[in-house]
């Protein structure tokens, strides 16, 4: 078994408690699309369309993810990972918190969704730099033959963000009542980021950099703008790896934000219930990724990603009557099956797509490829699903499903295995 130094132990946990601490951000206000966006920021309007508006809004950060994958890729291919990946934090958290504060539609009108929009894009901006970042501390510090197991850890911090927000808000659901959590109670779990924030950066300014970038440094080089380098001569990859993220994306937000919203609207099930049932789900997750990730480094990454990629297609036949019977074993089993399979697909990119770019683009292209990603899988995906639900039926969602999958698997056809690649 390979020697692991202390200070690897330290990468690898502060690629982790990072990303459980951006996603815990980003996943908040998900949950939030799910049950209070709407009434508080678009009053004026009927429920479906308070739906279709808040899930707007939550689209709006993958936009902004790409741009900030590029802008925070650009420092770190140039400067380092370490300075970037804590002003990444800082932005995501300072965005996260004051959502927090900020006044809702009856008190300021539409200045209010205006400035919750302009918040969620900040979200975007961090997250977008966050995850690239964190993958390469891991992946760059990994030993020989544990890259995908190292790049495992960036991975798990977002089933743990996950939880942190779901038990968020279930503790805020047993404690207050609807009125009392409408009118102030959701704003406590965006408040609480900033001292999560203030823990991450301790933890990421306690790092080094990594000896991948340190070598590439000391031989100069670095190119004065990677992302013309990262176009003009990575494009193919580039695709690819954004095209094999989006089952990862469609599996989760679909299981997680519109089902949330299916189930406590149409299906009647109540708030604590559900997120109960999604907190059972995402241990599935958390279990999956280890299991994956040690299968990537012993396998490869694209056998892995086909067959969790195969099994997922087939999965999104099961939505509907899953959703359909109403009952909460079945709904549950659903759940735990798609956020299995989302740690499933999701596990190896923490190592395949850092394996993708040489050095100088590194950072750039394997935020950018993750983030592209979410556009194409996660974006609109609440948003459509709630329009399938209402012109086509629970089946058509599940066909959504189908359809990312089949896309990220024909990717990973298309990409050449990257086990054995050097980072150097």
């Amino acid at each position: 078994m390979t020697n692991v130094s202390p200070s690897i132990f330290r990468i690898a946990f502060a690629s982790f408690i990072g990303t459980a601490i951006e996603f815990y951000d980003f996943y908040i206000y998900g949950l939030a699309v799910a049950m209070v966006i709407g009434p508080v920021f678009f009053p004026n309007s009927d429920p479906a369309v308070q739906a279709l508006n808040a899930f707007l809004t939550f689209g709006i950060a993958f936009v902004a993810r790409p741009v900030g994958a590029l802008v925070f890729g650009h420092f770190g291919d140039r400067i380092g990972r370490k300075t970037t990946l804590a002003i990444s934090l800082l932005v995501m958290g300072t965005s996260t918190t004051l959502i927090g504060f900020l006044p809702g539609y009856e008190l300021i009108g539409w200045t209010a969704p205006a400035l919750l929009c302009l918040l969620r894009f900040g979200q975007g901006i961090g997250l977008g730099g966050e995850w690239g970042g964190a993958a390469l501390l891991a992946a760059e510090y990994a030993p020989k033959g544990r890259r995908g197991w190292f790049g495992m850890f960036p991975q798990l911090g977002p089933p743990v963000g996950f939880l942190l927000a779901v038990g968020s808000f279930l503790l805020l659901s047993q404690l207050l009542d609807d009125a009392q959590f409408r009118d102030w109670g959701w704003r406590i779990p965006f408040l609480a980021s900033a001292i999560l924030v203030v823990i991450g950066l301790y933890v990421r300014l306690k790092l080094t950099e990594t000896p991948v970038f340190a070598k590439a440094q000391l031989a100069h080089q670095q190119v004065k703008l990677p992302v013309i380098e990262l176009f003009a001569n990575h494009a193919q990859p580039l695709l690819l790896g954004a095209l094999v993220m989006v089952v990862c994306y469609a599996l989760f937000y679909i299981s997680t934000v519109f089902c949330l919203s299916y189930g406590t609207t149409t299906l009647g099930i109540p708030r604590p219930q559900f997120l109960s049932m999604l907190c059972v789900a995402v241990l599935f997750m958390a279990a999956a990724t280890p299991l994956s990730a040690w299968a990537g480094d012993h396998y490869g990454r694209r056998p892995v990603i086909i067959v969790a990629g195969c099994a997922a297609l087939l999965s999104g036949f099961l939505l509907e009557p899953a959703l359909a019977s109403g009952s909460i074993f079945q709904i549950t089993a659903f759940l735990s099956l798609e956020l299995f399979l989302m740690g499933a697909t999701f596990a190896p990119m923490g190592a395949l797509l850092p394996e993708l770019f040489p050095t100088r683009v590194r950072y750039t292209g394997a935020g950018t490829a993750y983030n592209l990603g979410g556009i194409l899988g996660a974006s609109l995906a609440p948003y459509i699903a709630q329009q399938l639900v209402l012109h086509g039926g629970l089946s058509w969602v599940g066909g959504y499903i189908s359809v990312a999958a089949a896309i990220s698997v024909l990717a990973a056809l298309a990409l050449k295995e990257t086990r054995d690649r050097e980072l150097t």
